[in-house]
C-alpha cells in the first residue's frame, strides 16, 4: 500500500491515503476519537479494486498535525474539503464513524454539492448535553496527567461485552494505534466536540441517501437517537446490529464492509 500523501491546510500539515486512483467511483472515510486512517485499512484493502478510496488523518489524529486549542468540526470539515480539492474530487460517498460523523455532517452543511451519498456509523446530529460537557471537561483533566492510561481503558469500552474475547487482537491493535494520538489532540478534539452545534437541519434537508449505522449494545450513542434522526432525510436507511457496540465495521467487519459497499454502488447508481 502507499505511503502517506501529505497537504498543507491552514499552514499544517494534513496526511491521508489515497487508493485505487483508476475508479470512476469515490468514497473518503473518516475515523473516530484517537483513531486514525490506519483504523480503516482492512476496508481500504478490500474497496480500492473497485472504487478510489480517501482516508484522511483528522486534526490532531494520527500523522496530522494539531491546530490549536480547539479543533472544531467547522475546521476538520474545511480539512476534509482541502484535500478533495488537492485531488480534484467533486464527488463522494463520506463516511464517518463517531467523531468522523460529527465532521461530515459539518461537511454536509458546507459543502453538500460534493457529496453522493453519506453514511453515519454510529453518530448523530444533536449537539453534547450538559453532562456530555462535563463529562469531556474530565476527560481532558485525566488525559492530562495519564494520557496512556485513559487510552488503555477507554478502548475497550467501545465493543460489546460479548466480543471482546474474540476481539482481543483487533482491541489491542486499535489500542496501540490509539497510543500515538498526541495528549495536545486529544484535548483540543475534546473540547471541539463539546462545542459543536445541532446539525438535524443538516439531515432534514441533505438530498443525497444517507446510511445509520447502530449497534444495540454501544454505550456511547443510545439507539433512540440514532433511529429518529433516521427518519430526518428524505432517503435514508438504517442498519441496526445486535450483539455490536460503538465499533460495528470491526465486530461485524465482513457484514459492514458488504453493506456499505451496496450502498455506495447505490450513490452511484
Amino acid at each position: 500500500m502507499e505511503k502517506h500523501k501529505t497537504i498543507t491546510f491552514l499552514d499544517h500539515c494534513i496526511h491521508y491515503r489515497d487508493e485505487g486512483r483508476e475508479h470512476s467511483k469515490t468514497l473518503v472515510l473518516l475515523h473516530g476519537f484517537l483513531q486514525s486512517q490506519d483504523t480503516w485499512s482492512p476496508y481500504i484493502l478490500s474497496y480500492m479494486r473497485t472504487m478510489r478510496v480517501i482516508a484522511i488523518d483528522l486534526p490532531g489524529h494520527g500523522y496530522s498535525d494539531n491546530f490549536g486549542d480547539v479543533n472544531t468540526m467547522e475546521m476538520m470539515a474545511d480539512a476534509v474539503k482541502a484535500v478533495l480539492d488537492e485531488l480534484d474530487i467533486e464527488q463522494c460517498v463520506l463516511v464517518g464513524h463517531s467523531l468522523g460523523g460529527y465532521v461530515a455532517l459539518a461537511f454536509a452543511d458546507r459543502y453538500p454539492y460534493y457529496l453522493r451519498g453519506l453514511c453515519l456509523l454510529h453518530s448523530h446530529a444533536l449537539p453534547d448535553s450538559d453532562a456530555m460537557v462535563q463529562y469531556r471537561q474530565q476527560v481532558c483533566e485525566t488525559v492530562q496527567t495519564n494520557r496512556a492510561g485513559f487510552i488503555l481503558s477507554f478502548i475497550p469500552t467501545l465493543f460489546a461485552e460479548e466480543n471482546k474475547a474474540a476481539l482481543e487482537q483487533d482491541i489491542k491493535d486499535l489500542s496501540d494505534q490509539c497510543l500515538e494520538t498526541r495528549t495536545e489532540g486529544i484535548l483540543a478534539t475534546q473540547r471541539g466536540m463539546a462545542v459543536r452545534q445541532s446539525r438535524t437541519d443538516v439531515l432534514e434537508r441533505i438530498e443525497v441517501p444517507v446510511l445509520f449505522v447502530y449497534g444495540k449494545k454501544d454505550n456511547r450513542i443510545p439507539i433512540e437517537i440514532g433511529v429518529s434522526q433516521a427518519l430526518l432525510p428524505h432517503y435514508a436507511e438504517v442498519m441496526v446490529l445486535g450483539n455490536v457496540g460503538h465499533m460495528s465495521f470491526l465486530e461485524e467487519r465482513d457484514y459492514v464492509k458488504l453493506r456499505l459497499k451496496n450502498f455506495i454502488d447505490t450513490c452511484f447508481f
